[in-house]
């Protein structure tokens, strides 16, 4: 497969005025939603309000066929969902893509049609190689679908990377800037990338930062305070409840931002002692693990565990962190600041 090669400044290039106006540039073809998660419910439902022919591909007899249809989709199975479709965007968990595109929707792709994503990794590391003649596409919307629903209801948009793959129609970019708009994302803005830049960016935001990072910064910090003789309950709230105070300071307003909003203590001490608690040996592991993506090391592990474990191969990592003692006093917290909603 030969790869999209055009000039252009990485992941700067942002592109919401190719697509003004009141008619999309897909408004003719069929898009088939193949999976209807997070992200499926809200792209398909985002693309169907905006006007698109959208049908989604799911398992029939499985609870997502009920949800769907209950909403007002309509709904095939993966095979006729794929056959009727110009765009098949495919929406379902990596580890199950390249099973269910074998066995569901390679056999329904012809010269013309689209092949689209919203991560690369089945792309990237070649779990999945389309054929000759199709394009392959992704949107990438940088929130949850349930925050992407929640704004495109409130006539705006999330921010989405959008990448082009193998332009073999001449009408790539045309298909995902019209997937991007049906969405709501152009109205956000939508920055041109790569399936290898996005994979590698994602993966490696989820381990350091994102996820895996903030959960040992939460619980090094809470076993750090409980050990030194501090209830847990006042452990939990400085170092776990009032994390989302802080990062919504930053997501609105930056770093810089967020330190002009805190008392003066909280950033003069911050600023002072961040770099003692995360410093440069943390960012010696944090370019290990860079590493460890970009030589496909991780991929492949996590291929072989998932292959050899399926869903054990991280539920055996999610006990361990149930029983830590910041989630036992987090649960009785959460029950009582918030007792009418469901906590878990």
């Amino acid at each position: 497969m030969k790869s999209n090669n055009r000039k252009r400044t990485v992941a700067k290039r942002i592109l919401p005025t190719r697509v003004k106006g009141d008619s999309s540039p897909i408004k003719n073809e069929t898009v088939a939603v193949i999976g209807y998660g997070i992200q499926g419910q809200a792209q398909a439902s985002n693309m169907r309000d905006s006007g698109l022919n959208v049908v989604v591909g799911l398992r029939k007899g499985g609870k997502s066929w009920d949800k769907a249809a209950s909403e007002g989709h309509k709904v095939a199975e993966v095979p006729d969902a794929s056959e009727k479709a110009d765009i098949i965007h495919v929406l379902i968990p990596d580890m199950e893509q390249a099973r269910v595109y074998k066995e569901e929707i390679a056999p329904h792709l012809r010269k013309g049609k689209a092949l689209s994503f919203s991560h690369g990794a089945a792309i990237h590391w070649k779990w999945i190689v389309p054929p000759e003649g199709v394009d392959v596409i992704m949107l990438a919307p940088k929130s949850p679908g349930q925050r992407l629903r929640e704004l495109y209801l409130q006539n705006f948009g999330t921010p989405a990377l959008v990448a082009v793959e193998k332009d073999a129609s001449g009408r790539a970019w045309d298909r995902i800037l019209g997937i991007a708009k049906a969405t709501g994302c152009t109205k956000a803005g939508v920055i041109e990338t790569t399936f290898k830049e996005e994979v590698e960016s994602d993966w490696f935001g989820e381990q350091v930062d994102l996820c895996g990072g903030v959960e040992m910064m939460i619980k090094n910090a809470f076993e750090t305070l409980v050990e030194a003789g501090y209830q847990p309950e006042i452990a939990y709230f400085e170092c776990l409840h009032e994390v989302k105070l802080i990062v919504d300071l930053v997501q609105k307003y930056g770093i810089s931002g967020m330190y002009r909003r805190v008392s003066e203590t909280a950033r003069y001490g911050g600023l002072t002692r961040g770099k003692m608690a995360i410093g440069n040996d943390v960012k010696k592991s944090m370019k290990k693990i860079l590493k460890d993506i970009q030589n496909g090391k991780f991929a492949k592990e996590w291929v072989d565990a998932y292959n050899r474990e399926g869903q054990r191969a991280f539920g055996k990592y999610m006990e361990q962190l149930e029983a830590h003692q910041v989630e036992q006093v987090g649960l009785k917290l959460r029950k009582m600041m918030w007792p009418r909603e469901e906590v878990t």
